[in-house]
């Protein structure tokens, strides 16, 4: 249900509509030509927000998505310098001496809008900014400059920190690594879909003022029912939610039920697959019954059940199997709102026991008289096989400081000089923990140093933290964009790096340049593994073990974990 914060936020939004408008800034791009290579394929629908959109790696991943007609959306800070170097719009702008992109490749259904917005604060990024964002690439970092001063493209900056003496600048590296990630997922997540789905009934008495008896009484019937929360009515003991009542045939009547009074703002529940309902089954058919609008008696959409007597039992309802009524009547293909279910806007739904299926039809498996269904929770689930939906650019290295037995003086610039980069790398394993620890299907992705040579090098992907070198801003863009479409990457932390040895500059030939890479192939092959970090926890480094077979291995019990 709505947090007071977002309710608050909704109000604001009906109160300042000049403001609604003007979040969220689309650019004028015009398609190409004959079409466009896109470099990989991109299957999910809906809005895809990047961070950091102007930067080296962000920029990248904006014109890949949009090559492969994607709607873009570029969170960034400054709406009119974005517009230089997204879409070379230097009408907009004359004091910046920036080379602006070239034309972006945007395909068939490609689209970019800009919403102007700092992760750091909170209050700017506005709900209408994250409508239909249904993944998001994390591009966003600390910035990080030469003391001696840099040119304003940044080319000191894109060599790397190994050839200059670095300083922070802005932000620190807590507020934009760690405070930035928790805004950013509080207020992408509920588009994004969390692994727990949206619990909609719970037996922790979640929900409980919005859900009331809505029977044949109507109509003239003399049924009646209820729903409350019943200790000891669970599994093993616990408690839950129980539907229960008496249905009478009386008066023409012959159904009860329970609905949820209609939601403002409606739920959005596209980024899951459909409802899940843990219940003991009574040996009945029930209807579950979704609403898309505030009417009191318009068109819904069912999916009836069956349930099993005497035994708790996990029920799916996919969404796709939901149809549209009226009245208990199947509206036909071509009649007036026939259209399938939008689970975007659900304003309320219910359960009921009915004595009618549809057009007519008896229910086979119903029973007049008392009833009762304990339901330990009804929520949302995720579909199977779920690619990542929020990629998050972090660093290698961000576990090796203060990591046992680590030696320093042989690690890449950033590890020695995290201390005095404010914690730089500390601050990123917290956003990384926190990602890890919101439930949104997530992967992150530790690039060595970044450096501003072609794509197309051999990389090497890794997990544990060890590895070391080079890897092209083209490159991690790439794979940026290849991991929205990679189930076997979810939920995976993972080192990539380029196998060509720092020392030696990488070049291509324009007229002989190498072949797409298959990114299905190249993640199958490294066989990353969840829950895979390369933290130190308790004192045990974990490198390629998880937490828990790591600390089994050390000899470390449980409990040790918890108090590191």
């Amino acid at each position: 249900m709505p947090t007071p914060d977002k309710l608050f936020t909704n109000l604001l939004k009906q109160l300042s509509p000049q403001q609604q408008v003007e979040s969220v800034v689309p650019l004028d791009l015009p398609q190409a030509d004959g079409g466009v290579d896109a470099p990989v394929e991109v299957p999910l629908s809906g809005v895809i927000m990047v961070t950091g959109a102007t930067g080296g790696v962000g920029r990248r991943v904006v014109s890949r998505l949009l090559a492969a007609g994607k709607h873009v959306r570029a969170l960034v800070r400054d709406l009119e310098k974005a517009k230089v170097m997204l879409a070379g719009d230097t009408r907009t702008v004359w004091y910046w001496e920036l080379p602006p992109q070239s034309e972006l490749p945007v395909a068939a259904g490609g689209k970019l809008e800009l919403a102007a917005a700092d992760v750091v604060q909170r209050q700017t990024l506005l709900p209408e900014m994250f409508e239909g964002v249904r993944a998001v690439v994390c591009c966003t970092a600390v910035k990080v400059a030469p003391k001696e001063g840099d040119t304003a493209d940044r080319a000191k900056y894109n060599q790397g920190i190994k050839f200059y003496d670095p300083e922070v600048v802005g932000d620190t590296p807590e507020s934009v690594e760690y405070s930035g990630m928790l805004n950013l997922l509080d207020a992408a997540a509920d588009g994004l879909g969390v692994q727990g789905g949206v619990q909609l009934l719970h037996h922790s008495g979640q929900s409980s003022p919005r859900w009331g008896p809505l029977d044949d009484v109507v109509m003239g019937g003399v049924s009646s029912s209820g729903v409350e929360l019943v200790a000891s009515a669970g599994e093993e003991g616990g408690d839950a939610w129980v539907f229960s009542g008496n249905v009478s045939t009386d008066n023409m009547g012959g159904f009860a039920s329970v609905r949820t009074r209609n939601m403002d703002p409606p739920l959005d529940l596209a980024p899951y697959e459909g409802i899940e309902l843990r219940l003991l089954g009574d040996g009945q058919r029930y209807k579950f019954i979704i609403r898309p609008d505030a009417n009191w008696d318009g068109i819904a959409y069912c999916s009836s059940f069956d349930t099993q007597p005497g035994s708790w039992q996990t029920v799916r309802l996919p969404f796709a199997n939901f149809f549209p009524v009226f009245r208990a009547k199947r509206l036909k293909e071509g009649q007036q709102g026939a259209q399938p279910l939008d689970p975007s806007c659900i304003s309320s739904i219910q359960i009921m026991l009915s004595k009618f299926e549809y057009d007519g039809e008896l229910n086979p498996h119903f029973r007049r008289g008392p009833f009762r269904l304990p339901f330990s929770y009804i929520s949302t689930y995720l579909p199977r096989g779920v690619p990542p939906r929020f990629v998050h650019v972090s660093s290698a290295g961000v576990t090796r400081p203060n990591r046992p037995g680590i030696n320093v003086d042989m690690e890449p610039p950033a590890v020695k000089l995290n201390d005095a980069l404010g914690g730089i790398l500390t601050w990123k394993l917290a956003g990384e923990d926190a990602l890890r620890s919101s439930g949104v299907p997530f992967a992150v992705v530790r690039p060595t140093a970044l450096t501003e040579e072609p794509g197309g090098m051999p990389l090497e992907l890794d997990q544990g933290d060890t590895v070391k070198g080079k890897i092209s801003r083209e490159d991690v863009a790439d794979l940026c964009v290849a991991l929205l479409s990679c189930p076997a990457a979810a939920n995976t932390t993972f080192e990539v790096r380029s196998t060509v040895p720092f020392s030696q500059p990488w070049t291509i030939d324009p007229a002989q340049p190498p072949p797409p890479r298959d990114w299905a192939t190249v993640l199958a092959g490294a066989k990353l593994r969840r829950g895979v970090t390369g933290r130190t926890v308790g004192g045990v480094y974990t490198g390629r073990l998880t937490e828990e077979e790591a600390l089994k291995a050390a000899g470390v019990k449980p409990a040790a974990k918890a108090a590191a």
